[in-house]
């Protein structure tokens, strides 16, 4: 049945119309379109999603400061801490409510946060509730960083970075901004939500194989770990302070116990099992190498493949054409990437094999000869 807008809420109807002109209207797929397809555009790294649910009680029922604090909250945060080397980890209910909670905790109004242009929205968001200054430099530019730092300031200052760009599978130079902001008195803030089960040493991230402490460490247990919810890692000190101040947590109930359980065992068994860390990046090797017979040549490194296609429509039109035929991708496009960058986002995971892979390049093979080469439209 269709119902009417109300007449209050008009304004949203010529508002999607215009994101459908434009190619950018994002609508949601049915779960038997998603289920039935391999799918390529998943970030089950490891392939732990799919997983039994643990047999714990379903929710905290109340805030953590108030009487949903669980013994499943502790032991989570203790393995997390441990992964990434810091003393302590907060659990938050997601990645989002992380990255916001704990910038709008930490900087004011007087402040610097020196963010890279291609942080995640969740950074974004976070930098602007704080009311700081925003200094926006281009992605991964140390020099930026550094003249943004020598700007005059009165407050304190935060440099903001991911270690593993989840759209452009490139990283930042940690040392050259660890230094920076030694130099500056200012913390360093990195979210290795992409990072952490795959890449570095042991799948402990790229702060890690970078031989750098962050001030601040963001992960997350919805993406290699296989659950939900996300933690923030550091000195005593910064976790006390996201208990007492960080809105995401403090007015939300505690994270459910069940997912708690379950993120605590995607732990154990990245760390245990290295094979699946191998697995999904000797399969995004192969991946593009075969890409790259067809004149294709991803971006970045790592388990995460960028192509860039340039223009939207053609975008949605490779995606679709190889969705047809099986293999589950998606046309990424602005906003969520640069204007004129719309792209396929493969990942590749520990669940695929050889044959998914070459099942995928070939169905993005036929999906090109039906609009063209690698290069035709690009932007």
């Amino acid at each position: 049945m269709k119902h009417a807008t109300p007449q209050a809420l008009r304004f949203l109807d010529a508002a999607l119309a215009d994101l459908r002109q434009q190619d950018l209207l994002r609508e949601r797929p049915t779960a038997s379109e998603t289920s039935t397809r391999t799918s390529f555009c998943s970030n089950d790294y490891l392939g732990l999603a799919s997983r039994p649910a643990p047999s714990h009680p379903a929710g905290a029922g109340a805030s953590r400061l108030i009487s949903g604090e669980r013994p499943e909250h502790v032991q989570v945060e203790r393995l997390a801490a441990d992964l990434v080397g810091l003393p302590e980890a907060l659990a938050f209910t997601s990645g989002y409510a992380a990255n916001v909670g704990t910038l709008a905790a930490l900087a004011k109004a007087g402040d610097l946060i020196v963010s890279d242009a291609f942080n995640h929205a969740s950074l974004i968001d976070g930098a602007r509730l704080s009311r700081a200054r925003v200094e926006v430099v281009p992605h991964l530019d140390v020099e930026a960083v550094q003249r943004a730092l020598d700007l005059p300031r009165s407050g304190r200052a935060f440099v903001v970075t991911e270690s593993y760009f989840s759209m452009d599978a490139d990283a930042p130079d940690l040392m050259s901004l660890r230094r920076q902001c030694d130099a500056h008195d200012a913390a360093l803030v990195v979210d290795e939500a992409h990072a952490l089960g795959v890449l570095g040493p042991g799948g402990r991230g790229l702060c890690i194989e970078q031989e750098v402490r962050p001030d601040v460490l963001i992960g997350t247990f919805g993406k290699a770990f296989g659950a939900a919810g996300a933690f923030v890692a550091g000195c005593p000190s910064l976790v006390s302070w996201l208990w007492n101040r960080a809105r995401t947590f403090v007015f939300s109930t505690g994270m459910s116990p069940a997912v708690a359980v379950a993120a605590a065992e995607g732990i154990r068994i990245a760390t245990k099992h290295p094979e699946l860390r191998k697995r999904a990046l000797d399969a995004a090797a192969r991946m593009r190498l075969r890409l790259s017979e067809l004149g294709i040549e991803p971006e970045g490194f790592g388990h995460i493949i960028p192509w860039i296609i340039g223009d939207a429509r053609r975008a949605l039109d490779i995606a679709s054409l190889v969705r047809a035929q099986g293999i589950d991708v998606r046309a990424v496009r602005p906003p969520s990437v640069p204007e004129g960058t719309a792209r396929l986002r493969l990942t590749v995971t520990a669940a695929h094999d050889d044959k998914d892979i070459d099942k995928a390049v070939e169905a993005i093979n036929r999906a090109l000869q039906n609009v063209g080469s690698p290069r035709a439209g690009a932007e």
